[in-house]
């Protein structure tokens, strides 16, 4: 694979992981609207390694935090900030667990890789998102996630496995109506990334070594430190520009991503 094709590859997959607009719908949409072959499941994998390095040093306070309450949650000793946090996001990554992993197996992921599809979903979620946005109050912060607030955005993630749908905008458009405040609402989306993308790692990793070889584990290197650095410049200036501005810019994205969508589709 050329170094321009890597370079493309792993910065539409740093810069769309985060920002509410679909990595998925991109990346389908990369080989699928210009000459370009499909990048493959090793290079899959390699980008959203580099995206996964990128949220954890972003977000190391909290990620150190959940950490360090793994061993008080193992003995089911929910005492303090770091068990809670941990508690809460084990819990909202158990339905996108299921749901992928049913995906995975019935071949449902391939059978969506459709560019209507993706059309559709642009437009149907970024306007769920722009209602909940506008119309949800600002009156929760991270410290009052809660279990239920947990499962609830786990429902709200395991649709995001549609192409098109967003992982990272399904989850905020769910916490915001919740009446989590905007720049919360990001980061609780960003941190529940964190084990999602580890168990889809972790699923489609065994898949990949066994077909990598060296110029492909050389190819994946490459393109996950691009997508590290990409995913940390998107991650930096979504979370200052939330301190001014809504989710608008996005939505108007999708809506017009999505129009081109469909006419490509249907002409």
């Amino acid at each position: 694979m050329t170094f321009i094709h890597l370079f493309l590859l792993a910065v539409i997959q740093g810069i769309t992981e985060f920002l509410p607009i679909s990595s998925s719908a991109h990346l389908i949409l990369l080989p699928a609207l210009t000459p370009l072959e499909d990048q493959g499941l090793v290079l899959d994998v390699a980008v959203h390694i580099g995206t996964l390095f990128a949220v954890i040093l972003y977000f190391w306070r909290d990620v150190r935090l959940a950490l360090l309450g793994i061993p008080g949650l193992l003995r089911w000793q929910i005492d303090n900030q770091g068990t809670w946090l941990a508690l809460c996001l084990a819990i909202a990554t158990v339905p996108v667990m299921i749901l992928g992993l049913i995906f995975h197996l019935t071949g449902a992921m391939e059978a969506m890789r459709s560019v209507a599809l993706i059309g559709w979903m642009m437009i149907i979620f970024g306007l769920v998102i722009w209602f909940f946005d506008r119309q949800s109050p600002e009156t929760r912060t991270i410290r009052e996630w809660g279990l239920k607030d947990a499962l609830l955005l786990g429902l709200w993630q395991a649709v995001a496995l549609i192409p098109g749908t967003s992982r990272s905008g399904a989850c905020i458009a769910g916490a915001r109506s919740l009446g989590f405040a905007r720049h919360d609402a990001a980061r609780i989306s960003m941190l529940m990334s964190i084990p999602t993308i580890i168990a889809s790692g972790v699923l489609m990793g065994g898949d990949a070594w066994a077909r990598a070889d060296f110029e492909a584990l050389r190819d994946g290197a490459i393109a996950a430190v691009f997508s590290f650095f990409a995913a940390l410049a998107a991650l930096a200036f979504m979370m200052k520009l939330l301190r001014y501005v809504s989710f608008t810019p996005y939505v108007i994205y999708r809506l017009g991503l999505g129009v081109v969508l469909l006419w490509i589709a249907y002409t």
